[in-house]
């Protein structure tokens, strides 16, 4: 049983890295993608079986991607902070300060989540109404966000037990159970929808229900696992000095992420302007475009957790090959999905809603997005690399500065010239070719490579 329990474990810090880099990040992409399927399937469902509102739905489910994105993502970059402080901790071989992260993370999401969840409601009516729904489509969208803040703990309580399987190079444990939960997803979306004739709120419903089967799945896998990220109840609370270690790396990794669902809630706020039908279109294609960021934030993950392990060990040469490595095979993955998903994408559209000018809408925005992921795969690469060897605050600021301050004064100064929905998708490009460029000069600056050269993490 041990034997197994080791080869379930990826070396990370001998043997040729190349091989290695996909093993990590292909069941990464497709935990993620499985996971954007929960909501792609909330979008199919309501826009197939709920008859004349369809698009009304359809709306009001897509209205909240930007708002769940910014909590969602700002504590997934907590949870990549875990992901960080015990791949050091493995490099240097030090056990009581991985079980130390490992306990601290599971508390902080459940807490976390309550405390989010219990926030989230208060502002929730005022912050869609920022967002400039319609009042068609204001009441369902509510309700939709309301029943899915109700279920954040468990929601992120799986993403950071995923977080933490990720740390010791096991991604098919957390693949495992999200596929479990997606099918449950799936079924009771149809019979909340189909059978008992609900709308948005079966899909919320749905959604929370797979959501804690899967943290629920990942909870007990960590308490039966052999590896030393094992989980013990009676082990469950805080250590200070590694919280802060977690949020001093996950923070602004968080805020990072988060930054982008800033700047989208501020175009989704442009696109809402322009009517119901571009919501829905809107909508539609981001849960088919972000199948490509979910390759380009595989292979980040996978760089930060390569180049943490290593830099903990002091091999500092296999950061370098990290680097390389995650950026050509990265490249590949991504080129390869945008074809394929462009060359299906309208099909695709329709399985969403089969409106011809819903779907001939979306295509554009597919078409926009998806080629600006280039510059999205070089900026979360080199930022991965760079939260490998704990430089997490530069990242978020020049993220702030070149993804959420170009896109806001895009759309302030930009849109209102000519206020269509091609002047909206040329922000995409535009923001994340300059965030990629400012990345690149932080990494030429800090240098961190030679920086560290022959030093091990003393945390």
């Amino acid at each position: 049983m041990k034997e197994a329990t080791r080869r379930q474990r990826l070396d990370m810090l001998n043997g040729p890295i190349w091989n290695k880099l996909p093993q990590f990040a292909l069941p990464v992409a497709a935990t993620a993608i499985l996971g954007q399927l929960f909501n792609a399937a909330d979008i199919a469902v309501v826009g197939n079986f709920t008859g004349a509102e369809k698009t009304i739905a359809v709306a009001a489910v897509g209205a909240n991607s930007s708002v769940i994105g910014l909590i969602i993502n700002l504590f997934i970059g907590i949870g990549i902070g875990c992901n960080v402080v015990i791949a050091h901790a493995i490099g240097r071989g030090d056990r009581d300060a991985v079980h130390k992260a490992v306990h601290t993370s599971v508390v902080v999401a459940v807490i976390g989540g309550i405390i989010v969840g219990l926030l989230g409601q208060l502002i929730a009516a005022p912050l869609l109404g920022m967002l400039n729904v319609p009042d068609e489509v204001f009441p369902l969208a509510l309700l939709y966000l309301r029943i899915y803040l109700t279920g954040l703990p468990v929601i992120l309580l799986y993403n950071f037990e995923a977080a933490i399987f990720r740390s010791v190079g096991e991604t098919k444990t957390p693949l495992v159970a999200l596929t479990i939960s997606g099918l449950l997803n799936v079924a009771l979306n149809l019979f909340f929808v189909a059978v008992l004739n609900m709308s948005v709120s079966g899909v919320a419903i749905a959604t929370v229900i797979s959501n804690a089967v899967s943290s629920v799945i990942l909870f007990v896998k960590l308490r039966r696992t052999e590896l030393d990220i094992h989980l013990d109840p009676k082990k469950l609370r805080i250590d200070l000095p590694i919280l802060r270690r977690i949020l001093g790396i996950g923070l602004p990794a968080g805020v990072q992420s988060s930054l982008f669902a800033v700047s989208n809630i501020v175009i989704q706020s442009a696109i809402n302007s322009l009517g119901t039908v571009v919501m829905a279109a809107s909508s539609a294609a981001f849960n088919i475009e972000i199948l490509t960021f979910d390759i380009i934030d595989a292979f980040s993950q996978a760089c930060t957790t390569f180049v943490g392990q290593n830099y903990g060990a002091g091999k500092i040469d296999r950061c370098k090959k990290t680097l390389k490595l995650c950026m050509l095979e990265g490249l590949i993955a991504l080129v390869t999905a945008i074809a394929i998903l462009l060359f299906f994408g309208k099909p695709l559209l329709s399985i969403f809603n089969n409106d011809p000018e819903v779907v001939e809408t979306g295509y554009i925005r597919m078409m926009y997005v998806m080629f600006s992921h280039v510059f999205n795969l070089l900026y979360n690469v080199m930022s991965g690399y760079l939260r490998g060897f704990s430089i997490s605050l530069t990242p978020a600021i020049l993220t702030m500065l070149g993804v959420c301050g170009v896109r806001i004064a895009w759309i302030r100064y930009v849109f209102p010239l000519s206020a269509t929905f091609k002047t909206i998708m040329i922000a995409y490009p535009v923001s994340l070719g300059i965030t990629a460029l400012m990345i690149f000069a932080a990494l030429l600056y800090y240098r961190p490579s030679k920086r560290f050269a022959g030093t091990r993490d003393e945390v």
